[in-house]
């Protein structure tokens, strides 16, 4: 296990998914000596996907993750944040923590709307609550973005009786994840649910009672979220040697290490070399988190694993279960199958015939058998694969 030096102690700055993951893969991995894992929260590690689902909706209060840390020997220090790094010290505002090895997972922090100091975020299960004990039937709520997590929220605030107008730059939903053509086809999910959506539009102000457009509209508005995106949480290694790309990622190898001996980084705030991709990528979803997390721990370890999974997320929106998995981009050969028109349908890319990522709305089987034939470089057939009787492994090239 020789990634370690000094202090037997391994350090993961970061307590969200990510950080959990790898402090119990640690030790799952037959590491023996001194864990600790620092969080800036006074949770324990919790989920976040469900903060927009269930814990908006009221059907959970908490969505801590089914760890035993204190089994596990892990000791876990909240209400910590980290502060900087030199060679073998983490800083924090309670104190200095020397380490053999340190792992950084401090994640990612949602973009703020500036001038908008009213308007709520939707990030920490504080941030739920508060905002769950907000609505209510009648309230009027602009909601700042029509990404994935604007859909969630204007899901459940619609379930919760308020009036809901989503605001988007872009031409349609989630332009920065999707061709605005698919983006258009999920437009109408928020006619459908009585959701207002004004695309090509961004907000001027956000005044006492309104949202002031740049089209020089106003929408009535009682409380406003925004999620327009995140950044990664790495101000804090500012001096540190820790090289970050322009976002502020931490720039990691396939081995998810940094430049500097002993540190290594896991989840949102990472990006990280992709064979399978060709390209560099910062994923910031659930699966990554867990993955990486763990992939970290290998690492530190001693693994010479290389770290390049599939990157896979889901969205539950509008009574609708939307999955991606892969990674598109230009130039791709799009296959739609099924019309959105349809109750469930699918798109498809292909490079060189090849399958390179899918989305499925309300087709899981589809999502598994894709996901598999990606991580294979499997080639379809275009016109078997665009037909949705056929199932996708059934559509292989021959």
């Amino acid at each position: 296990m020789g990634e370690l030096s000094g202090t037997d102690r391994v350090v993961v700055v970061g307590a969200g998914l990510a950080g959990a993951q790898c402090a119990a893969g640690l030790r799952r991995g037959g590491w023996q000596g001194r864990i600790t894992l620092v969080g800036e929260e006074a949770h324990a590690p919790y989920d976040r996907p469900p903060l927009s689902k269930e814990v908006l909706l009221g059907k959970a209060d908490a969505t801590t993750l089914d760890i035993d840390l204190a089994h596990l020997g892990v000791e876990l220090l909240t209400g910590r944040r980290a502060t900087g790094l030199t060679p073998g010290t983490l800083h924090t505002d309670g104190g200095d923590l020397p380490y053999g090895a340190l792992v950084i997972a401090t994640g990612a922090a949602p973009r703020a709307l500036p001038g908008a100091e009213r308007a709520h975020l939707l990030h920490t299960l504080d941030d739920a609550l508060a905002l769950r004990a907000l609505l209510r039937p009648g309230l009027r709520l602009v909601l700042v973005g029509a990404g994935w997590i604007g859909a969630e929220v204007a899901t459940a605030a619609r379930t919760a009786g308020c009036e809901v107008t989503v605001v988007e730059t872009g031409p349609a939903p989630v332009p920065a994840a999707l061709p605005v053509e698919i983006g258009r086809a999920m437009a109408a999910w928020y006619a459908e649910a009585g959701v207002g959506l004004r695309c090509g539009v961004g907000v001027a102000a956000v005044e006492p009672g309104a949202v002031l457009l740049e089209d020089g509209s106003h929408l009535p508005a009682d409380e406003v979220v925004v999620g327009i995106g995140a950044r990664p949480a790495t101000g804090w290694l500012a001096g540190s040697g820790v090289a970050l790309d322009a976002a502020g990622a931490v720039l990691v190898d396939e081995r998810l290490r940094t430049g500097l001996p002993g540190v290594f980084a896991a989840g949102d705030c990472i990006s990280y070399p992709s064979v399978r991709s060709g390209a560099r990528l910062a994923v910031r979803h659930w699966d990554h988190a867990l993955q990486s997390g763990e992939a970290a721990a290998a690492s530190v370890l001693g693994s010479d694993a290389p770290y390049d999974p599939v990157p896979y997320f889901w969205s539950e929106q509008f009574g609708r279960m939307v999955q991606y998995a892969g990674q598109h981009g230009e130039g791709d050969e799009i296959v739609r199958r099924g019309s959105p028109q349809d109750p469930t349908w699918a798109v498809l890319w292909l490079r060189d015939g090849v399958l390179r990522a899918l989305l499925t709305v309300d087709r899981p089987r589809d999502l598994t058998q894709g996901r598999r034939l990606i991580e294979r470089g499997t080639a379809l057939d275009a016109a078997r694969a665009a037909d949705p009787a056929v199932p996708l492994k059934s559509a292989v090239a021959g």
